[in-house]
């Protein structure tokens, strides 16, 4: 039993970092159990509602929103999907159906069951009436600030120098962290001619690693991005996630070879280099999801 909270470079035993790695155990200061002699028959008894498997799961799918419970529902059909035995994926539809019918049937939905199993027999009869609790939502509890976020921007050489300041002010003062991205880690010039440094390589640095993207191609750049695979990868990948991007007019080329056309979708910004375009990204990333496009 720890009895600080130890500061180095390992924070368990054991390791082979010598007097200064980390906590080691005592003898004489450490946790010593309490010797006593104990009579009578020892028991393990759980009270009757220990058998009740199913009324909370309801009352948390409930007090999900409609974004929460359809990620939910594609969970369970997610990994039901990788299940081989048939009996085994109705067992388990059948045992949703006593937590919320609507979600049971999502789940049979998504893996293709036509018609829904019987209901699993509970061992006590769930409440279904359990009132909803909105603190049980993630979504509806966000932060509602973007601050402490990764904001990541790809660029290529020659990258607008204006607009790439506009960004990184508007990131800064939202609190939030920018890292770019580039075709290479070397040899990647702002317009200016500003040598940048560049975090991640494109291959390496996928938009999954960030909560929004910027892309911001030259336009000579723009065109090797799009005969680039991970480079289209990053976009449709923030596009399918439900990612706020915000892009300039060279990035269109890259949206076409993925296949995404950012006209009339929601969580896009157009960047002009202007101080009112990229607050208006930073504002939109607030949300830290696009949920009517994701």
């Amino acid at each position: 039993m720890a009895m600080s909270n130890p500061t180095g470079r390992a924070n368990y035993e054991p390791n082979s970092w010598g007097s200064n790695g980390g906590p080691r155990e005592n003898p004489e200061t450490g946790f010593k159990t309490f010797s006593t002699e104990e009579t009578g028959a020892k028991r393990r008894v759980r009270p009757e509602l220990f058998g009740d498997h199913y009324s909370q799961a309801g009352q948390f799918y409930r007090s999900q929103t409609d974004v929460e419970r359809d990620h939910i529902a594609e969970a369970f059909a997610f990994e039901l999907s990788k299940v081989e035995t048939p009996a085994i994926r109705a067992r388990m539809v059948g045992g949703l159906r006593n937590v919320d019918e609507t979600l049971a049937r999502d789940v049979a939905d998504g893996i293709g069951m036509a018609e829904l199993p019987d209901a699993v027999e509970p061992a006590r009869k769930p409440i279904n009436d359990l009132a909803e609790s909105p603190a049980l939502s993630i979504v509806a509890n966000g932060p509602e600030s973007f601050a402490g976020r990764k904001l990541g921007v790809l660029v290529t050489d020659g990258v607008n120098a204006k607009t790439l300041r506009s960004v990184r002010r508007a990131a800064k003062s939202a609190g939030a962290n920018v890292e770019l991205v580039a075709p290479t880690r070397l040899g990647i010039a702002d317009s200016d001619g500003k040598e940048l440094e560049i975090a991640e390589k494109v291959d390496g640095g996928p938009s999954v690693l960030f909560d929004a993207v910027v892309i911001l191609p030259s336009p000579d750049g723009a065109d090797d991005l799009a005969g680039l695979a991970p480079a289209k990868d990053f976009v449709a990948d923030a596009h399918a996630h439900g990612k706020f991007v915000g892009y300039n007019e060279s990035a269109e080329q890259l949206f076409d070879a993925a296949g995404i056309s950012p006209d009339g979708a929601s969580g896009y910004v157009e960047l002009t280099g202007t101080k009112k375009s990229a607050e208006e990204l930073l504002s939109m990333c607030e949300q830290l999801r696009c949920w009517d496009r994701g």
